[in-house]
């Protein structure tokens, strides 16, 4: 059954109590495979520990586990607009269920670093085509007015949540076994498939489809690859060392073949002109820098206080709950809050609360820190940071160019932070690695990696001090405010 768009649901004034049974179906469907895409962020997190001492492997190996679904999300987030354009909303939608599925039980079964990294790629990919095509089928399923923007808000509440459900759930189940924080969304998911078969409608993006540029994509992906590995490899092999060497080199020359063909392509999947408005750039500089210092930090945090203090995965994961409940709470409420203080004063009071965080973090790299003294203050001030500028942020790149650009800003704007989320990571890791950590049972092995999460959280109030350029007709500064609730553009609309 077809969420249905006549009769009372289809007035522009319907409440969301007049939704048929179709349309809470389909949002159902839609908002659970949303929450299970936001749980991917965070289950592995935790869990790393437990699947290093496992599978006997290093910190070079382990990283991938969180950088290889950034990599499959972000690197292939524009392409993936391009595979939905030509095959349809609908059997994409279907298919990435099942791959995502597929590859959870894979991922959950793997006996080694390659297969379980190649399965978080998977995943990324898989989530890059649902998340952003299933804001788009909300937006033609569900009349324009109240209704619509009940189902978009419960559709971006649900993201905002997934993050601090992941903590938990890969807390909880790794108490049992780490492999139960990759298999268990492989039921929840065909689950939500079987639904979707009936209640998913079909259609495409208005006017032809574009080509999938699939040298872009490619190049793209093998060159942060490529980048992440010699990153990691420095520390145990030297710059001297073959691997490092040459994936040094192979990163250089993807990454500029990625350049080459997207500035020759008729239509590249990357569009420098949009980079050209600096609001936008703006907008995810700080974005770049509150998700990788944020990630960067609770990379350090999972194996200091799991490998070098014994706590649990589950005591773990509560003590960085903070750090992501602040949004949850704040979520509901991000519409009022832009409208009432706009978003440079928000972005502005809440960059630098992260930074503050993270130097007082340095307080905890002594042996048996205080959680309330040390650690409960750091992560309560990441979590207030991420509470004022992550909708701000959005919203803020999508004011910053013209109404017709807005979807592939978007596009843009969530390919550099998940670009962010493979590289710093990595780079936390490669500093961890140098210090002798997780071997090393010294808190001091940690501050290197600190530091370098204090240096890119610093330049997070950086962006927030230059002021975009982007003018009203009077010739004052615009200020961006939030007329509909955040994330109502994706990538597929054109």
């Amino acid at each position: 059954m077809k969420p249905s768009t006549h009769g009372p649901a289809g007035s522009p004034d319907a409440a969301p109590e007049s939704w048929d049974a179709g349309q809470r179906g389909l949002l159902l469907v839609l908002a659970g495979n949303m929450l299970i895409d936001s749980l991917e962020v965070s289950t592995a997190m935790v869990a790393l520990p437990s699947i290093g001492r496992d599978l006997d492997l290093p910190l070079t190996a382990l990283q991938g586990v969180v950088t290889g679904f950034a990599l499959g999300f972000g690197a292939l987030l524009l392409f993936g607009a391009r595979v939905v354009e030509r095959l349809g909303r609908r059997p994409v939608y279907l298919a990435a269920l099942v791959g995502f599925a597929a590859a959870s039980v894979a991922g959950g079964l793997a006996g080694g670093p390659a297969l379980l990294i190649a399965c978080r790629v998977v995943k990324g990919f898989c989530a890059a085509l649902t998340a952003p095509t299933g804001l788009t089928i909300i937006t033609t399923a569900y009349p324009e007015g109240p209704a619509r923007s009940r189902a978009v808000s419960v559709y971006a509440f649900v993201g905002a949540c997934g993050f601090t459900g992941g903590l938990l759930l890969s807390g909880l189940l790794t108490e049992v076994g780490w492999r139960w924080t990759f298999l268990f969304p492989a039921p929840v998911v065909l689950v939500l498939f079987a639904f979707g078969l009936r209640l998913i409608p079909g259609g495409r993006p208005d006017g032809p489809a574009r080509r999938l540029d699939l040298s872009g994509a490619a190049t793209l992906t093998g060159g942060l690859a490529a980048l992440v590995t010699g990153i990691v490899q420095v520390p145990g092999r030297g710059w001297g060392s073959p691997l490092v060497f040459g994936s040094f080199t192979a990163a250089a020359a993807l990454l500029a073949a990625f350049l080459l063909v997207e500035r020759t392509a008729a239509d590249p999947l990357l569009r420098p002109a949009l980079l050209a408005h600096r609001g936008l750039l703006r907008a995810m500089l700080g974005a770049v820098t509150l998700n990788g210092s944020y990630l960067g930090l609770l990379l350090v945090a999972t194996f200091q206080l799991q490998t070098t203090e014994g706590w649990s995965p589950a005591r773990t994961a509560l003590a960085l709950l903070p750090a992501s409940l602040p949004l949850v709470v704040t979520a509901p409420l991000s519409g009022r809050m832009i409208e009432r203080f706009g978003t440079r004063r928000l972005i502005a009071l809440g960059a630098p609360a992260p930074l503050l965080g993270y130097l007082l973090y340095l307080r905890a790299l002594t042996p048996h820190p205080s959680y309330a003294a040390d650690v409960l203050p750091a992560v309560l001030l990441v979590g207030v940071g991420f509470a004022l500028c992550f909708t701000s942020l959005n919203v803020q790149a999508a004011a910053a160019v013209p109404a017709a650009d807005r979807p592939a800003a978007t596009g843009h704007y969530q390919t550099a932070v998940q670009t962010a989320a493979v590289l710093a990571p990595a780079l936390v890791a490669a500093l961890l690695l140098s210090s002798g950590v997780p071997g090393a049972h010294v808190a001091e092995g940690y501050r290197p990696a600190v530091w370098l999460v204090v240096a890119l959280g610093a330049l997070g109030p950086v962006a927030a001090s230059v002021r975009p350029v982007r003018r009203s007709a009077s010739g004052r500064a615009a200020e961006p405010r939030m007329t509909a609730p955040p994330f109502t553009r994706s990538p597929l609309d054109r």
